[in-house]
């Protein structure tokens, strides 16, 4: 290889490893907390920069793309609405309700809202649930309720516990009711990988293969989900025994 043809590849290169300069702007920007939009924004006018992209040209692909997809940025109008409810006692509603039942445990309650879920995304209803406009506002307090109505005081470990298992408990049957629901991106997605390799499989039946896997799916976490319940009362007759006695030494 000439000296020329080395100091075109060595620039050719350099070009294809300044075009990765994104990838680290990403990292560095989300390690130090920086605002995502930002970060993403700025990760991607670099990596148009860096590419040889002109100014002008970055800026409109990016304002073409941000006005395609403009329907995205809509749930974002959710999120002021569901701070201001909470603000006005949604949460202290949702927990105060769940309190009044006495039979109702922190498991069964999100056993019946994870039946719920993965019922409604079974029928193409994926936006009736969600961390951000369900769990967090309704679900958690409520389950919360009703662990502290079943269980006395809680830890805020248990808390903690409990929520994550409200949030499991709505990827669980969101991710796999949608897979029943032969419209859903999901199951187009599986047909076009399907077809990409050679082979022709109808949505119809990768919708009915897939109601085994959410059964499954339902069942085990169900079964976590009642363990959940056995845990807090084990944890509960914890505490009732070491308040026992001190209870005995402070009596007159």
């Amino acid at each position: 290889m000439t000296g020329d043809g080395a100091r075109w590849v060595i620039w050719g290169a350099g070009v294809a490893m300044m075009s990765l300069i994104g990838i680290p702007v990403i990292l560095v920007g989300l390690v130090l907390r920086f605002n995502p939009l930002l970060v993403v924004t700025a990760a991607a006018l670099l990596t148009g920069l860096a590419a040889g992209v002109p100014p002008l040209v970055l800026i409109a692909a990016l304002g073409k793309a941000f006005n395609d997809a403009r329907f995205v940025s809509v749930v974002f109008l959710v999120l002021p609405v569901i701070g201001l409810m909470e603000r006005a006692g949604l949460q202290a509603r949702a927990r105060a309700v769940v309190e009044r039942f006495a039979r109702l445990t922190p498991g069964r309650v999100l056993l019946a809202y994870m039946a719920a879920r993965q019922l409604s995304a079974a029928m193409g209803l994926l936006s009736l649930g969600g961390q951000a406009n369900m769990v967090r506002p309704l679900v958690a307090p409520m389950t919360e309720g009703a662990a502290e109505a079943r269980f006395g005081p809680l830890s805020e470990a248990e808390r903690v516990r409990i929520r994550a298992h409200a949030g499991a408990s709505d990827n669980i049957g969101a991710f796999f009711g949608e897979d029943i629901f032969v419209a859903l991106g999901s199951v187009l997605l599986i047909v076009a990988v399907l077809a990409a390799n050679g082979l022709k499989v109808a949505p119809t039946r990768i919708a009915f293969l897939a109601i085994p896997t959410a059964l499954a799916a339902f069942l085990v976490h169900g079964a976590r989900l009642l363990a959940l319940d056995r845990a807090l009362a084990g944890e509960a007759a914890r505490r009732a025994r070491r308040q026992g006695p001190a209870d005995q030494a402070t009596a007159p």
